[in-house]
Parts: structure tokens; C-alpha cells; sequence
């Protein structure tokens, strides 16, 4: 089925066609979410919430870009506003208690690991992701669909809603923001 068969019957309500959609990309928008989000719990939230808003808003997609841009740009969008929203949550945190209803004390979640990471970097890549995390959301988003998800700069731009030099520059700033994270851990481990 070509794309603009898809977004037709997508733009009839066909379940068949949305089926197809979510069979052959969801994979693909999770593994964004979770670049970006670093929890698998809530990458496949937010995976979820992209294909709903995608079924709501296909009549308003104007095919002015490629149809998984489009849904890349909705990953992105729904991934940073959930980071948002639990960065709001979080500096509020200060006014509940050290403990929790039960009276258990409570703890920071593990390092997050990717799981397409091989077991022998496990450390490695759960410092990368570490880093990240830390990194403006401009330069997360984008090095998260250059280096994670392999998309080109052009797909990239189109995402983002940006010029390719700024891409190139938003991906050259990642690149040294995270050699200056990541230094200290390499300059004491190896």
C-alpha cells in the first residue's frame, strides 16, 4: 500500500488502514519516546497517546511532509511535554514527605537502560543516556533522531520544523555538550 493510499483511507476512518499504521510504526515511535524519555513504562504511554492523536488529527494532516515525519513530530512533541509536565510535578516535590503513604522510604528509580543495548555496555550506555537526559530538549530531540533512531538531517529539519544548518548545529553542540559530561565518567573509568 503506498503512502497516499494510507492517508486516504486513514482520512475515511478506515480501522484496517490504522491497524496497518500502528503495526508497521510503532516500534519506530516508541523506540523515539524512549530515546527521549529513558522509561519504558512511560515511552509506551506516550507511544499510545501519539497513535490516538494521530487517529483524531489525520484529517488535518495537509501531506505537506511524509507521513512518518508528521508522526515523528507528534513523538517529539508529546515526548518533550511529557518531560515538562514532570518537571513541573517535580518542583513541587519539595512540599510532600521523605516518605511514602505506607511510611516506606522512597527511592530513585535505576539507571535507565536501553533495551536494544548488549549486556557488556549495559554501563556505557546507561552513562550516555544519563547524559542525554541533561541535554537542552533542541539537542536531545535531535540527537535522539540522528544517532538513536538513524534519521538523516533532512528528516530531521523536517521534524523539527528547522533548517538542516541548524540541525548540523544543534547536533555539533550535542556532540560537545555530552564529551563534556561524559568526560569525567570515561577520564575515571578507563
Amino acid at each position: 500500500m503506498s503512502e497516499n493510499e494510507l492517508i486516504a483511507l486513514l482520512k475515511q476512518g478506515d480501522r484496517s488502514a490504522f491497524d496497518y499504521l500502528v503495526t508497521n510504526h510503532q516500534v519506530r515511535i516508541y523506540n523515539a519516546c524512549l530515546g527521549v524519555l529513558r522509561s519504558q513504562e512511560d515511552a509506551e504511554d506516550v507511544t499510545q497517546e501519539v497513535f490516538v492523536e494521530i487517529y483524531r488529527s489525520i484529517n488535518s494532516f495537509k501531506e505537506e511532509a511524509k507521513l512518518s515525519t508528521w508522526m515523528y513530530r507528534i513523538a517529539m512533541t508529546k515526548s518533550l511535554d511529557f518531560l515538562r509536565g514532570k518537571k513541573r510535578k517535580k518542583r513541587f516535590a519539595f512540599m510532600k514527605p521523605l516518605f511514602g503513604e505506607d511510611n516506606a522510604p522512597r527511592y530513585d528509580p535505576p539507571d535507565f537502560v536501553h533495551p536494544g543495548v548488549q549486556l557488556e555496555n549495559k554501563e556505557t550506555a546507561a552513562q550516555l543516556f544519563k547524559a542525554i537526559a541533561e541535554l537542552p530538549e533542541n539537542q536531545k530531540v535531535a540527537f535522539t533522531l540522528n544517532k538513536i533512531e538513524g534519521l538523516s538531517y533532512q528528516e530531521i529539519s523536517e521534524i523539527m520544523e528547522t533548517t538542516v544548518p541548524s540541525v548540523e548545529s544543534l547536533l555539533f553542540r550535542a556532540r560537545q555538550n555530552l564529551k563534556n559530561l561524559l568526560s569525567e565518567y570515561y577520564n575515571s573509568n578507563f
